[in-house]
């Protein structure tokens, strides 16, 4: 079974825009080294986060019970029933008393973390698509610093800046402020420093505030996923100081920091990159960077001939670079040529084995595309938010900046590969397998712009309940069901937390959604409104229960690979269609709300899916779907649109017209 990991953000984002102050940079400490310096040490709340609780079985029983009755019809429900009963009474009893007791054992980490990072690095297929996401950035407000070599020297600056302040322990510990009033206040930070460590968390608790779990973030920089056969693993090098640059298809290396781990200045940066723009080299005739794009058995065999052709001290470089910044050549069309281009490319100008890929495209349009199998959306919509914040208020050089006098002949390595006739011919079936699954895809996306969060919330209705309740009423307009649906929530106010899955499709929205798409002249607004309502009521409780670790989907997962570790027979619950149906995630969906976000997404997690990324923002709403040609994506939005205009008709007590 393959899991799909999605992006789901706390809702804190820094300020953006122009006039918005920034921290000033620390002068002992040399210009522009670190983007602040936190009094509260990043890691402070760590050792005292409260452990990921595991649900009573019974709890679980009951969840997993109610998210399959909207999908299955009475017969299949009772045979389900049947199977939990005897589970729970079973097998299950025995396998979750294991899991509570090697819980306790293990008191430093999460029950979810170990197999968590199982799932992603024992998978086989391709990371492109079936894992990697990526986040578009918003333009920076002052378009002179658009311009591909100033916001990449920015950008690329701000980036390392960031990570010199996470490493130093100098960067605001994660924290989701309930009452900011109270607790984002400089007298709480100056109170808390001291707390001790152990008990840390609690002084955060008594003011509403909820640190969140760090533990992905030493991963954002100098890593990368290694392929091996069997199961992949992680490798970060912290005492890397250069940066990997692809550039038509081609890699560069050079230092950011210096010997004394200082930042290289902005206008050395600045000239490296001119440097690199200004190559005229052709794209190689077989570029390297397809390879990561195969199976990765493939490509783990692949990587040994590279090792063993003489690469050994040539691939280090790009594994340990501090991350990989890709150079396009081209200008961004539109949102559906950017999110093709940021989540897949054209193969020869990515890394995507990197812990992250910041892109930035001819006109400066940039995002970040990141490698699942470290860390979630908490770790990497941080650093977006702060790379954003930084370049554009704390900009390293303005568009009128001149690049430094240096010899970037010297300082710029570029990294050749030696590669034999089996490597040439990896590389070639690598591109048409790439080449043939990418012309598979589409994408598109609408911009409802009618209205948003505000209009929503004086409703009283959650706006993420109306924005999956769309994605079920437009599923049911245009294929007549009910169908599993994903939606990824943090669990990071726990230790080593990773995501519980939110079920959206519920009998809430079922009733809802045939009320609006079959049966619209039956029901006045009011009643339209009340099933409205009753659904984010609902919705609601999904997603605090998700977010405190009481959803079903990591429990049952646990369970069931505590059950194949231990060389159990896989329990009938794990056997029953339905249970492969739930798991078999046609609407898989994911929401970012950042000022720093334009736009993200990530394809389908099954062939027959839609990948849908969505945002409501205060007066719109976005969302960007992905499918492959079981399905109709343009079709889909349709549906959406359709969809969100009845539910906006009927809270203004309009009728609904069929």
């Amino acid at each position: 079974m393959v899991v799909r990991l999605l992006l789901r953000s706390w809702p804190r984002a820094p300020a953006v825009g122009p006039g918005v102050p920034c921290r000033s940079l620390s002068a002992d400490t040399g210009p522009g080294q670190y983007l602040h310096r936190s009094i509260v040490p990043t890691m402070h709340f760590q050792d005292s986060l409260p452990r990921l609780p595991i649900p009573k079985l019974e709890d679980t029983i009951r969840r997993y019970l109610s998210a399959q009755k909207p999908l299955l019809d009475d017969s299949q429900f009772r045979k389900t029933e049947q199977f939990c009963k005897s589970f729970e009474n079973g097998i299950g009893k025995e396998l979750h008393e294991q899991l509570v007791a090697q819980d306790k054992q293990n008191k430093q980490t999460s029950y979810i973390s170990g197999p968590w990072f199982d799932m992603y690095l024992t998978a086989r297929e391709s990371i492109v698509l079936n894992f990697n996401p990526f986040i578009a950035f918003n333009p920076d407000p002052k378009s002179g610093y658009n311009d591909q070599l100033t916001r990449a020297t920015n950008m690329t600056v701000s980036a390392v800046r960031f990570m010199k302040t996470l490493r130093a322990g100098l960067l605001e510990p994660e924290v989701f402020h309930l009452n900011p009033a109270k607790s984002d206040t400089e007298t709480f930070k100056r109170l808390i420093r001291f707390v001790p460590s152990s008990l840390s968390w609690y002084g955060a608790y008594l003011v509403n505030a909820y640190p969140l779990d760090m533990s992905q973030y030493f991963r954002l920089f100098s890593s990368t996923r290694l392929p091996k056969s069997i199961r992949d693993e992680l490798l970060t090098d912290d005492k890397a100081r250069h940066l990997l640059v692809l550039r038509k298809g081609n890699f560069y290396v050079f230092d950011v920091l210096d010997r004394d781990g200082n930042i290289v200045s902005a206008s050395e940066i600045q000239a490296h990159l001119k440097y690199i723009l200004s190559d005229n080299s052709p794209v190689p005739e077989f570029p390297l960077a397809y390879l990561p794009s195969e199976n990765r058995d493939v490509w783990a065999d692949l990587r040994q001939k590279l090792l063993s052709s003489g690469n050994e001290e040539t691939l280090r470089k790009v594994d340990t670079a501090v991350f990989c910044l890709c150079l396009d050549d081209f200008p961004i069309k539109d949102l559906v040529h950017l999110s093709h281009n940021m989540l897949h490319g054209d193969g020869t100008n990515r890394w995507y084995d990197k812990s992250f890929n910041l892109i930035i495209a001819k006109d400066g349009t940039s995002a970040v595309h990141f490698e699942h199998a470290w860390g979630d959306g908490v770790a990497v919509l941080r650093f977006f938010n702060e790379v954003f914040k930084d370049s554009v208020h704390t900009p390293a050089i303005t568009p009128q900046s001149q690049p430094a006098s240096t010899d970037s002949s010297v300082a710029v390595q570029k990294l050749n590969f030696k590669l034999t006739d089996a490597l040439k011919t990896g590389i070639r079936s690598a591109k048409e397998k790439f080449d043939a699954t990418m012309k598979t895809l589409t994408i598109d996306c609408i911009q409802f712009q009618r209205g948003g969060k505000e209009f929503l919330k004086k409703q009283k209705l959650s706006p993420d309940s109306v924005a999956q309740l769309a994605f079920q009423m437009a599923f049911l307009r245009q294929y007549g069901q009910t169908v599993a649906t994903y939606e990824s929530c943090s669990t990071a106010a726990f230790k080593h937390g990773r995501t519980e899955t939110i079920r959206p499709a519920s009998m809430f929205t079922k009733r809802c959604s045939e009320a609006f798409v079959r049966a619209p002249s039956k029901h006045s607004a009011g009643e339209l409104q009340q099933l409205m309502a009753e659904c984010s009521k609902y919705h609601n409780t999904l997603t605090k229960e998700a977010a405190m670790g009481q959803g079903f989907d990591r429990h049952l997962f646990a369970l069931r690979y505590l059950a194949a570790a231990k060389g159990t027979a896989l329990p009938e619950l794990y056997l029953d269609p339905a249970y492969g149906q739930i798991n078999h995630n046609i609407l898989s969906t994911s929401t970012l709300s950042s000022p720093a976000v334009n736009l993200g997404g990530f394809a389908p997690v099954v062939p027959d899916g839609f990948g849908v990324g969505y945002a409501v923002h205060d007066t719109w709403i976005g969302c960007n779907v992905s499918s492959y040609p079981g399905r109709n994506a343009r079709e889909f939005l349709q549906c959406v649109e359709k969809s969100l205009e009845d539910m906006f008709d009927a809270l203004e007590g309009k009728s609904i017209r069929s």
